[in-house]
């Protein structure tokens, strides 16, 4: 018997919402041919879900930062992408954007020095600039609710970084090299506001901390004509081998350390040849297995829309707070990297999904459909709320009038 993702998905529902073997699991997968090796097997799907923040991240970053200067949604590293207009549905690198605000974007490495960020007075406005690290938690999250809308800067340091600071600086430390600042600012679409807005992003910086307070004109980007820019990201992640996806996990993890609280999980991932900074060991697994693990790993991450308790079902909208910190639940953390890369804290937001209607049918655009808010219940948003239409990959659905959203 051969695993499909209809088999792992749906014949093993039972084991997928797990991380350890039981005898009942045991018997299940017997029938699958794993025979002895399948606690080597499931350990290493384990470990496919750990490190697929890290991996996305990584291959994101690869694609939106591989032009020589800023462009439309990419920018080379250490350069501010600014949204001009909300996404189209030819938009792939990021899944579940939205339409309510602008962009304003930047990856950047704190390996070797910190970065100084700098953002205008808001003048009341909503928005939030979440700096978020390679296991995609949001580390700090500047922003109306939480610093306010006056200007402000802040220097973003390295895991390994010591130094001084220039007065004046608020220091926020990245657990990892590799941060990403995904930056939202509220807009309402009319062409009066995004002439606002866009003055409003035109005044944000980025600077290395070597070149603060000096004029400074950002490098060129290097373009590696080997990186698939067409392929959305998630597709081109769930592609790799195990071989290449474990190799560049290990690679990843030597800059981009795992948190002490991982401790337990790396000695458990060392057994099947997979240790930070170091070659991953293909010997230590089986060849069939091998083939396997990518499909399988996907498969339980996905399956947590039937399996995982802290996703909450209320009137067929399903949605968690367990978003932005993720602590040691490898398994949500996965989920929200396939289905929503770059989720905020719940205290910024909150992402019901709702995949049928109340009579339990799939939605079909055929049809026309009703939402309708008891008087007094609108949701209780200090921002604003939306709703967005997704299509099956979690992105724009293309339609005649280019609108995506309905928003507050």
């Amino acid at each position: 018997m051969n695993i499909s993702r209809r088999t792992a998905t749906l014949g093993g529902l039972s084991l997928l919402s797990g991380a350890s073997l039981s005898t009942r699991t045991r018997a299940e997968w017997g029938g699958l041919n794993l025979g002895e090796g399948l606690e080597e097997f499931w350990l290493a799907t384990d470990a496919y879900i750990f490190g697929y923040p890290l991996v996305t991240m990584e291959m994101t970053r690869r694609v939106v930062t591989n032009v020589s200067k800023p462009e439309g949604t990419r920018a080379p590293m250490g350069q501010l992408i600014k949204l001009r207009q909300y996404p189209d549905a030819s938009y792939r690198d990021v899944t579940a954007p939205n339409a309510d605000t602008l962009y304003t974007t930047a990856f950047f490495d704190v390996g070797n020095e910190p970065w100084i960020l700098s953002i205008p007075e808001m003048k009341e406005r909503y928005f939030l600039f979440p700096l978020i690290d390679g296991w995609t938690d949001v580390f700090q999250v500047p922003g109306k609710r939480t610093t306010g809308t006056g200007a402000q800067t802040y220097a973003i340091t390295g895991p390994g970084w010591k130094g001084t600071l220039p007065a004046g600086l608020k220091e926020y430390k990245s657990p990892t090299d590799i941060v990403w600042l995904l930056g939202r600012i509220y807009c309402t679409g009319t062409p009066d506001d995004y002439d606002a807005v866009h003055e409003l992003q035109d005044q944000c910086k980025l600077v290395p901390l070597s070149s603060y307070g000096k004029p400074y004109t950002p490098p060129e980007g290097k373009v590696d004509p080997s990186i698939d820019m067409k392929t959305a990201v998630r597709d081109q992640v769930n592609r790799l081998s195990a071989e290449e996806y474990f190799g560049l996990l290990a690679r990843l993890m030597k800059n981009n350390p795992p948190a002490p609280a991982d401790t337990p999980e790396l000695a458990r991932f060392a057994k099947i040849g997979l240790v930070p900074g170091k070659d991953f060991d293909t010997s230590k697994l089986q060849a069939d297995f091998l083939k396997r693990i990518p499909q399988v790993g996907f498969d339980r991450i996905m399956a947590q829309f039937k399996l995982n308790k802290d996703l909450r079902d209320s009137n067929g909208w399903m949605f968690t707070t367990k978003t932005g910190l993720y602590g040691t639940d490898y398994l949500m953390r996965a989920f929200i990297t396939a289905i929503g890369l770059g989720a905020n804290r719940p205290q910024d937001a909150i992402y019901p999904t709702s995949q049928k209607d109340a009579d339990g049918r799939a939605y079909d655009g055929s049809n026309k459909y009703v939402m309708h808010f008891p008087k007094g219940q609108l949701p209780p948003a200090t921002g604003f709320w939306s709703v967005t239409m997704y299509d099956a990959g979690y992105f724009f659905v293309k339609n005649p009038i280019n609108r995506y959203s309905i928003s507050t």
